[in-house]
């Protein structure tokens, strides 16, 4: 038995090319194009290289692209008062600041300050309840596209055992509640949790974002199991998944590292902003498409 790889990066493409028909119709219906703003603060290198793929993929996609890139000492409350600019700003639809930021800034107040109706990285605790409480808001990209190849392989997860491994608030918690919404019977696991193994043998879906590279093995997975791999870590054998590669020798679908999850982020982040765009403008929008 071989798992079938579950193509992030083919999956990723399509919904760009329908964010960019989405935005089209946008823009014959506003008179302007959806934007996007990203603020990057410091010259940290992998952020920087991610927010000019992020600006471009949002150019591409036929969205304007604002970029604010700030010196690694600027204050905390000039980094405010920006966020405040861009909230009150009419041509921008969503609002991005790239984590992680200085240590003399606290993200919290960052991420609080934004408006959560162009939060789209769904990180603000006002769009965490609504994911909480079924109300309308923004998901975090990363687990927003975990669901989507979920449900490509899966279709309906009504019933099925899924462990995600990880709590982060970036993707362990909200992959949970996704998966809760789909009626999947859902156990997070992390650090202190007792006999993970047994618990992730029990799971037809496993979901693991720990940051340890091979951390899960081929004799914790039930025959047949999708896995969904977050973990990005580059070790001298360059980018390897938290999730052991011959685990595909037991699983029924698993995603690949790179080209998994990863092209999914960014492509979300784009669906995320089309949807901002067309709710603040009253521009219909069939969310379930995109």
């Amino acid at each position: 038995m071989s798992a079938e790889i579950i193509d992030g990066k083919a999956f990723a493409a399509g919904l760009r090319a329908r964010v960019g028909e989405q935005a089209a119709r946008f823009n014959a219906a506003s008179g302007r194009q959806a934007g996007l703003a990203v603020v990057l603060v410091g010259a940290d290198a992998a952020s920087s290289v991610y927010v000019k793929s992020k600006g471009k993929a949002t150019v591409a996609a036929g969205m304007a692209s604002f970029e604010h890139r700030l010196p690694a000492d600027t204050s905390q409350d000039d980094l405010v008062a920006l966020v405040d600019r861009l909230n009150a700003d009419a041509a921008v639809d969503g609002i991005l600041v790239q984590l992680p930021l200085p240590s003399h800034i606290d993200e919290r107040v960052i991420i609080t300050r934004i408006d959560p109706d162009k939060d789209v990285d769904g990180f603000h605790p006002v769009n965490a309840g609504r994911l909480a409480t079924g109300l309308h808001g923004f998901v975090p990209c990363t687990p927003l596209g975990c669901l989507m190849l979920l449900k490509h392989v899966r279709g309906d997860m009504s019933g099925l055992d899924a462990v995600v491994i990880g709590r982060s608030n970036i993707v362990g918690k909200p992959m949970a509640q996704l998966l809760i919404a789909q009626s999947c019977t859902v156990t997070v696991a992390h650090s202190r949790t007792r006999d993970l193994p047994d618990v992730v043998r029990r799971a037809d879906i496993v979901v693991a974002a720990v940051g340890r590279a091979g951390f899960v093995k081929p004799d914790w997975i039930k025959p047949g199991a999708t896995l969904i791999d977050v973990g990005i870590n580059r070790t001298d054998a360059g980018l390897v998944g938290d999730i052991d590669p011959v685990c595909a020798e037991v699983a029924g679908a698993m995603t690949p590292v790179p080209g998994g999850v990863g092209p999914m982020t960014i492509a979300c982040l784009l669906r995320n902003t089309i949807v901002s765009a067309c709710r603040r403008e009253g521009v219909p929008l069939d969310e379930a498409a995109i």
